[in-house]
Parts: structure tokens; C-alpha cells; sequence
């Protein structure tokens, strides 16, 4: 996958995880994009575990993938940080 549409797809991703999953995290765009390259990493190992193909390409299973895997990774995130006061 290129690093455009490791870019493009992070994005969408995170956008859709942070939509599904309201609360403080990352913000703006650049939030959405970390959220969601990191979720197409965590969701491309889970469906792998599971044997099936991780983030392929600029479609919309690799869109599904890192969805699934930024969803994961917030949860995941939000557990890590609960009860921490933000100055």
C-alpha cells in the first residue's frame, strides 16, 4: 500500500472510529489520521490472527480493516488513560 493510501485510509478510519466511539481523544485531522494508520496496523494483525487479509489497498475492506483496528485501539487507549487529569 502506498503512503498515500495509508493516508487516505487512516484517515477515514479514524474519522469512523471516533464518530462510533464519542469521547475525548486525538483531535482534528491529524488525530484522525494517526488513530486510523495505527488501526489499519492493530486491525490488518487481528484479521491476520484470524487468517484473513490485513489493509490491502485504497478499498473497502482495507477501510473495514483499519476501522475495526482503530476502534480496538481507542478502546484500548481510553482504558490505558481513565482517570487521568488533563491540564
Amino acid at each position: 500500500m502506498t503512503i498515500l493510501a495509508w493516508i487516505v485510509v487512516g484517515i477515514i478510519a479514524g474519522w469512523l472510529a471516533k464518530t462510533v466511539m464519542p469521547g475525548t481523544g486525538p483531535g482534528g485531522i491529524l488525530g484522525d489520521l494517526i488513530v486510523g494508520v495505527i488501526g489499519a496496523v492493530v486491525g490488518g494483525w487481528i484479521f491476520n490472527y484470524f487468517g484473513q487479509a490485513g489493509a490491502t489497498g485504497l478499498n473497502i475492506g482495507s477501510i473495514i480493516v483499519a476501522f475495526v483496528g482503530a476502534v480496538v485501539f481507542l478502546w484500548v487507549l481510553r482504558q490505558l488513560t481513565r482517570g487521568r487529569v488533563r491540564a
